[in-house]
């Protein structure tokens, strides 16, 4: 099943299964997370929570887990111990959740256009086998002027570019009126100036009140960009300011060499660039 085929089965999958929110519980509650493959553990005993409205980057070297970690929040994989709560109940119980995939994930000659995409972000609001009404595309157009592609609508996705393919999935979870927007490695391939404009939709998603989960591999950019990151190498090594968690001791235990350090004001932060893409 291609990437698109396992969105459309979770857009599904929510539709048929609705839970309201629980009034007073943190929008996610992650609690002793560990998820174990054939290959041996890729996380373990992970736990943190988000209000809404929270941003926070994860970061950590190749094969931390950081894709693995929002799989499971995401519902994709299961773990194999702990829990998850979406506003206190099981995550695969609400339709506020949107998952952004890695780039490398997706077949981009599979014959859908942008508004196909970005619609399928409608399936868990209309239900199964039901046509798109007006407000639905109304949602739709307005997610993509958001994002700067409303003229692309029509395009099929393999003529946009490598950002305006990250843009289409942003718009995606915008159409769906996701409240808890998880974005695996968004920033990967993107120039500086695409960067930017990833940045500028991250900060308008602030003002919406939307909650977001961020992989990233670039610690520099964590450091500089994000108020609250998550330091991850199979275990949590650190969650709250970048100042606090980003510490010379911290990187080394993550990154298992020494890294290029310069000062700030506050504390030690890593300048040195962490690439490559995570594995499950």
């Amino acid at each position: 099943m291609t990437m698109f085929g396992e969105l459309q089965k979770i857009s599904q999958h929510l539709s048929k299964n609705r839970q309201p929110h629980h009034s007073g519980a943190p929008i996610l509650r992650v609690q002793d997370i560990s998820v174990s493959y054939e290959t041996g553990v890729a996380i373990r005993n992970i736990g943190f929570e988000l209000d809404v409205g929270d941003t926070l980057a994860i970061v950590g070297p190749n094969g931390a887990g950081k894709s693995t970690l929002l799989k499971v929040i995401a519902g994709i994989i299961n773990s194999t111990g702990g829990n998850i709560q979406i506003f206190g109940h099981d995550p695969g119980s609400h339709i506020c959740i949107a998952y952004v995939p890695q780039r490398n994930q997706i077949d981009w000659e599979f014959p859908v256009t942008v508004a196909d995409v970005v619609m399928m972000g409608r399936v868990g609001q209309m239900g199964l086998f039901r046509n798109a009404k007006d407000r639905d595309w109304k949602l739709v157009h307005q997610a993509l002027e958001i994002v700067g592609l409303d003229s692309y609508i029509k395009r099929q996705i393999s003529q946009l570019s490598v950002g305006q393919q990250q843009r289409m999935f942003i718009a995606r979870a915008l159409a769906q009126e996701a409240e808890l927007i998880l974005m695996d490695e968004p920033l990967t391939g993107l120039d500086a100036i695409l960067q930017e404009e990833v940045f500028r939709i991250l900060d308008s998603l602030q003002t919406l009140d939307v909650t977001v989960l961020i992989s990233h591999h670039d610690v520099k950019a964590v450091a500089q960009r994000f108020d609250h990151v998550l330091l991850l190498n199979k275990e949590m090594l650190g969650i709250g300011r970048p100042d606090r968690v980003l510490t010379p001791e911290n990187l080394s235990i993550a990154y298992g060499v020494d890294l290029d350090l310069a000062s700030t004001d506050d504390d030690t932060l890593a300048l040195g660039d962490m690439y490559g893409d995570d594995k499950p």
